[in-house]
């Protein structure tokens, strides 16, 4: 049966050429799904592993080719309706078009081939799997302007998607976002404002200015305080966040996890094996890992390299009269600073992963428990295949749905060293 794509919104303009027929393979990191067609491989966005499809070729590259969907003729039965009317179309989502608890699984077998294919590890134990409700998680959103529009941009390009409002975000920020849209229509707004991201507590949301036409730095005061007359909160450089129990101090330009259902099941599983008197916290942020910890009785050093994520953890550090010394450093220059091993470490690296010198300085040290955060499967394989063969040994394994209906994968693993 040739069944039209459920997404129609999604569906690219027709290229001239063949239409091709085959049946998705697998979902690869990143969201496509993998077909193979004449000893290539194709990648296809907004399939669903065995589905059977016609596509075309829209781009051809020496190793592999992108291709366009041009019909679903035998749907998977995990295959639903996308909730949000610019799927496809708008950059942000890639899974929409397939059940919450299917994309969840298709999360664990990329997590696991990854590792296999990269690190050569095959765990011996089971993926746990932490979730939390698939819409109105976000707490932050980048929202881009175009005259009058305000929307997303779309996949791999600048283009803008004038969006009505975003399901994924907060309730409090789709209302920031509707401001945002009525004062676009008024003509005294800046119309060299290109780029505005908004952090929101669901009480206070954040604006902050990320892009402006020719580069241009300030933006006069009477625009924020307009801001602020229709978004409560936008006139300042930071908010109070409560997040496991406590209160975080975030300024416009830290870090902070995004998905407001899941930061109390996030940092109770990253703290699951912390033990002994002495503590790491390595990429520390705002210190949403190091003051729980420091609760707990464990002297915690804190290493972070932002300037404003080590003035919020001071900040916060104070406020809870938690004992956390705090470090601005980059932890691959503070590490070897150091030499007696603490009893537990934790790092939450950025995509680039820990990186070679880091995990040397780790090997060196050997604390006996180690919890890496990370959210690229790959950098994560690579940097695993180090550990163990350091003498380290996987205890346990976890995948958080930070980021549900797009491919975004959040791991938790813990290590213990076995010499």
């Amino acid at each position: 049966m040739n069944e039209p794509i459920t997404n129609t919104a999604a569906r690219p303009e027709e290229k001239p050429g063949p239409v091709f027929h085959g049946q998705v393979e697998k979902l690869v990191f990143g969201g496509a799904g993998l077909i193979r067609h004449e000893g290539k491989t194709v990648m296809l966005p907004w399939v669903a592993p065995g589905e059977r499809v016609g596509f075309k070729i829209a781009k051809d590259h020496k190793q592999w080719a992108e291709g366009e969907v041009v019909s679903i003729e035998e749907a998977s039965p995990e295959r639903t309706d996308p909730f949000c009317g610019v799927y496809g179309r708008c950059g942000g989502c890639q899974y929409q078009h397939m059940s919450a608890e299917f994309q969840r699984l298709q999360k664990v077998s990329i997590l696991l081939e990854t590792l296999e294919r990269v690190g050569g590890i095959q765990p011996q134990l089971p993926v746990e799997i932490l979730f939390g409700e698939p819409t109105g998680y976000r707490n932050r959103v980048q929202i881009h302007i175009d005259g009058t529009r305000i929307g997303y941009h779309s996949a791999s390009s600048r283009r803008l998607v004038p969006i009505e409002d975003c399901p994924i975000a907060s309730p409090t920020l789709n209302k920031a976002i509707q401001a945002l849209k009525q004062m676009a229509r008024e003509q005294r707004f800046p119309r060299f404002v290109e780029s505005i991201e908004l952090f929101s507590n669901e009480r206070e949301t954040l604006l902050n200015i990320l892009e402006t036409k020719g580069g241009q730095r300030r933006v006069a005061k009477w625009f924020i305080d307009w801001c602020a007359e229709r978004i409560p909160g936008s006139g300042q450089s930071a908010l109070v966040y409560r997040a496991a129990g406590l209160d975080f101090q975030v300024n416009h330009r830290s870090f902070f996890q995004t998905n407001r259902f899941l930061l109390e099941k996030l940092v109770e599983r990253v703290l699951r094996h912390a033990t002994g008197t002495k503590a790491l916290d390595l990429y520390s942020g705002v210190g949403l890992f190091a003051l729980p910890l420091s609760g707990k009785g464990i002297s915690t050093t804190a290493v972070e390299s932002s300037a404003s994520a080590v003035r919020d953890l001071e900040a916060n550090a104070a406020n809870h009269s938690a004992r956390i010394d705090a470090v601005r450093a980059a932890v691959d220059q503070f590490l070897p600073s150091i030499n007696t091993a603490p009893d537990f470490v934790i790092a939450d690296p950025p995509r680039a992963g820990l990186g070679k010198l880091v995990v040397q300085e780790l090997l060196r040290l050997k604390p006996r428990h180690l919890t890496l955060v990370s959210c690229d499967p790959a950098t994560l394989a690579r940097d695993l295949k180090l550990l163990l063969a350091g003498g380290y040994h996987l205890q346990d394994l976890s995948l958080l749905d930070l980021f549900p209906n797009t491919a975004h994968i959040e791991t938790v693993c813990d290590l213990s060293f076995t010499g």
